[in-house]
């Protein structure tokens, strides 16, 4: 099992991921400096407004994992969570996400209208520590369950390169932790329909097989 790491500091990152991301120097964006205190002061209102969320994403990953970049926050709430945060100006939004801003900061919102993502918040949330504060954040089942989630319809968008990080961090999750993938897929089966529960099936399969590779590999070189 993966040795817990020093807390991450959530401003520090993602202000990382904005400054030295390339496209953004041309696309404008917020003041890199303010996104430290700008993180405060988004967690101080969902605290002052007792909200019940969960954080998710490459945020989440990061307490888990190493080397992951992200330049937004994604949470889990509900829609009346919602529209207790007047703050966060919604740029789009369609059935179960939305996606908006806090001053500036890009923030994607998972909703609990879809009953797998309310599960993860309800079943599949711990206290993780960050710098800024202690925070409810997806375990590592939940990760994977929003990962295995997504990943029918990013194939049927062709994203190819959300469907590599999504593989890749699901792998890195299974490698490093001891998971009962069984019971996930159960849980899957009631959120995903007969034909994606194959495709999900089947790219664990791989994922399991690449990571049995791996250890072999790692084992023969000792």
């Amino acid at each position: 099992m993966k040795t817990a790491h020093s807390p991450i500091e959530i401003g520090k990152v993602i202000q990382n991921a904005v400054v030295f991301d390339f496209k953004n120097r041309s696309a404008n964006p917020m003041n890199s400096d303010s996104l430290p205190q700008t993180i405060l002061r988004l967690f101080d209102r969902l605290h002052q407004k007792h909200i019940n969320y969960a954080l998710v994403g490459g945020i989440a990953l990061l307490t888990y994992i190493e080397g992951r970049n992200t330049q937004d926050l994604n949470l889990i709430m509900a829609v009346s969570s919602l529209e207790k945060l007047p703050e966060i100006k919604i740029v789009n939004r369609d059935l179960y996400f939305v996606h908006g801003k806090f001053e500036g900061l890009q923030i994607d919102i998972l909703l609990t209208e879809n009953p797998l993502f309310e599960k993860v918040r309800q079943k599949y949330t711990t206290t993780r520590h960050f710098l800024e504060r202690d925070l409810p954040t997806a375990t590592v089942e939940g990760l994977i369950l929003l990962k295995l989630y997504a990943l029918p319809s990013l194939y049927r968008q062709g994203s190819f390169s959300r469907v590599g990080i999504y593989e890749n961090d699901i792998a890195t999750l299974l490698n490093d932790y001891p998971v009962a993938i069984k019971d996930l897929l159960k849980e899957l089966s009631r959120h995903l329909s007969d034909s994606d529960m194959v495709e999900v099936q089947n790219i664990v399969a791989e994922i399991q097989q690449r990571i049995k590779r791996f250890q072999n590999s790692s084992t023969q070189n000792e």
